[in-house]
């Protein structure tokens, strides 16, 4: 794919056959179980989850709250990515960049895996319920429902919106963070959860970008592997415009101040001018920069918006 006289060339590879900025192939069987459960992804979940306690709470929740909502959330985010791995075994074959995963490699069968992805979801379920409330248990069980039905089995191979649609699942946690505090959602938990589905698609779209070749190996339609590479860029800039603006709602919806105000301004901008730059000169090492942003953007979004709860209400 390119645009004008500019290629998108093929992902490098780093030792062992992953691609460059991947997880090494684990060996062990351990590893492998641990590899099921994609844990970075967890920490992405799990960066957004106590900061909406922040902001339910007003202030910091009661600490045991704090850890049961997230060890619940990251065995329920563990079992979502478990499903994911044993239903994409497929596909995962045909893509460099997932070549090393344990239901691909052999290190972890395929049944083993399903039977520890559903143990995690009854066992996040059963913490959730026991340790926060039944709507938090809820909420998450619908975010794993939805991620693997909705989008692994259904959207992920059928339609070039696909991240689009199944990005709700990964917005979740905003949810479940908000209901573990106050047994309800407001409006405040809406507004980040429109904020965290419009930050999915420039974000996945990023890593896409870079690894467009192993989208089309696997027949699917990521929209970076199915459509000219300016349509993309301009949907990336589109959604991070449009996201940029929700955070800005987020200060009267979350009576949040000027220290979030004014760094979320700075970090959208930044955001924002990335994406144009990457516009400007597509090239997949600018795309994974992006990429990187895109995940330091959540992290010190979420991090101003509890510290400027904390400081406005002397924690």
């Amino acid at each position: 794919m390119s645009v004008g006289s500019r290629p998108l060339v093929p992902s490098r590879l780093a030792p062992g056959g992953v691609a460059h900025g991947g997880r090494r192939t684990p060996t062990t069987v351990v590893g492998g179980y641990i590899a099921l459960t994609k844990p970075r992804i967890i920490e992405l979940l799990l960066i957004t989850t106590v900061p909406t306690m922040v902001l339910a709470e007003g202030g910091w929740p009661a600490t045991t709250l704090v850890l049961i909502t997230l060890l619940g959330g990251a065995l329920a985010a563990g079992g979502a990515n478990a499903y994911n791995m044993y239903v994409d075994r497929d596909i995962d074959k045909l893509m460099v960049r997932t070549q090393g995963r344990p239901l691909v490699t052999g290190l972890i069968k395929p049944r083993n895996a399903l039977w520890f992805a559903s143990a995690l979801q009854v066992i996040a379920f059963a913490v959730l319920w026991s340790g926060a409330n039944f709507l938090s248990a809820c909420l998450t069980l619908s975010a794993t429902l939805f991620y693997v039905f909705i989008y692994t089995i259904w959207l992920k191979r059928t339609s070039k919106q696909n991240i689009v649609i199944g990005g709700a699942a990964g917005a979740v946690p905003v949810l479940v963070g908000w209901s573990s505090v106050t047994n309800n959602v407001g409006w405040a938990p809406v507004v980040l959860f429109v904020i965290m589905f419009l930050w999915t698609p420039p974000h996945f779209w990023a890593l896409a970008i870079r690894h467009v070749d192993d989208y089309r190996a696997a027949n699917v339609p990521m929209l970076p592997a199915v459509a000219p590479l300016n349509q993309v860029l301009r949907q990336m800039l589109a959604y991070t415009v449009v996201m940029v603006g929700f955070t800005m709602v987020l200060i009267p919806v979350g009576h949040l101040g000027w220290i979030y105000g004014v760094s979320a301004a700075l970090l959208g901008a930044l955001f924002i001018g990335g994406t144009i730059a990457l516009s400007r000169n597509p090239e997949p090492q600018k795309a994974m920069r992006l990429f990187g942003y895109s995940i330091s953007y959540v992290t010190l979004l979420f991090g101003v918006l509890t510290l400027d709860v904390l400081v406005r209400h002397g924690f």
